[in-house]
């Protein structure tokens, strides 16, 4: 749908030439936009709908009963089996914050969601076989959970932003006294304007830039990593991932094309995994919520784990 509706309103109705780097960069700006508003505007209002029902201290009384072990188990898997990509998942991630989910947990859940969904997991399979595929997973469910704990370590409740802290259910007293189900459309809507009305400009911001690099990205560099050496061919393919901007379904058939060219295979998937989770639109969404300090610590991490990973792929395959 996103996709027909960029290619009329780019190709058809301002006529951009297609296959040039500004009908790419237009196209993708436009299909990521229309994309990514509608996914925030439905997942919002969802998750207002089911707030509405199910309130914070219900959330915490169920977590009080069990282990950060079993609660990160937990929020790994939902992100896994959530085919949201990763400026999606951050709706999810302030309403686990408001319903008093621990932050380590929690991002777990940021970096489970956007690196691993059912449908990636299905392509990768066509492409590079069950072994691989399955050690895909093993290392973005490794990921998130080490990465959920070291950020936890850091007690990074004291670097998210004040606002977030003091969202509180706004209108879920009038909710109790009128359980309607046009008093929690109400509030469901309240939800979606506050949180895009916050973060609509760097959604924007971050999509544009994303959009400039998938334009103009010369294609020599994906070429060039085949024949740099495999120790700094992984940190190199990790950093050129991380301005670009796609889900993990989106990257891979670029992977296919990196593994066809010669690249090895722990290089492209440390750079199909940059790209799926620690994409600039995402960071530039994240920073509306956290400080800078957790935003480079969430980085830093995700990226010494995903070079880690390469090396690793490299050193097996």
């Amino acid at each position: 749908m996103f996709d027909l509706i960029a290619n009329w309103l780019v190709f058809t109705l301002f006529e951009l030439p297609k296959n040039s780097h500004l009908g790419e960069s237009v196209h993708f700006f436009v299909m990521d936009i229309t994309k990514i508003f509608f996914m925030l505007i439905v997942i919002i209002y969802l998750m207002g709908l089911f707030r509405s029902f199910i309130s914070p201290e219900k959330v915490r009384l169920y977590l009080q009963g069990k282990s950060k072990f079993t609660a990160r188990i937990l929020a790994i898997l939902l992100g896994a089996v959530t085919p949201f990509c990763s400026c999606s998942s951050v709706p999810l991630f302030i309403g686990f914050v408001e319903a008093g989910i621990p932050l380590g947990v929690t991002f777990s859940f940021l970096i489970a969601s956007p690196m691993i969904n059912e449908i990636a997991v299905v392509m990768l399979l066509g492409i590079v076989g069950w072994k691989i595929t399955l050690l895909y997973v093993l290392s973005g469910l490794f990921i998130a959970f080490v990465g959920g704990i070291i950020m936890e370590k850091f007690k990074p409740e004291q670097w998210v932003e004040d606002y977030v802290w003091k969202i509180r259910m706004g209108e879920t007293q009038a909710i109790k006294a009128d359980n309607s189900l046009n008093a929690r459309h109400r509030y469901a809507v309240s939800e979606v304007k506050t949180l895009v009305g916050r973060i609509w400009k760097w959604v924007i911001l971050g999509v544009a830039l994303g959009a400039a690099f998938h334009g103009y990205f010369p294609q020599q560099w994906a070429t060039s990593l085949s024949e740099t050496n495999n120790f700094l061919a992984v940190p190199m393919a990790a950093l050129i991932g991380v301005p670009l901007y796609a889900n993990a379904v989106g990257v891979i058939p670029l992977a296919e094309a990196m593994l066809l060219k010669g690249v090895a295979m722990g290089t492209t998937l440390a750079f199909m995994m940059s790209i799926a989770a620690i994409s600039l639109p995402e960071l530039l969404i994240l920073r509306k919520v956290i400080k800078w300090q957790a935003l480079a610590l969430f980085t830093a991490i995700l990226t010494v784990s995903i070079i880690i990973v390469g090396w690793f792929f490299n050193l097996i395959t």
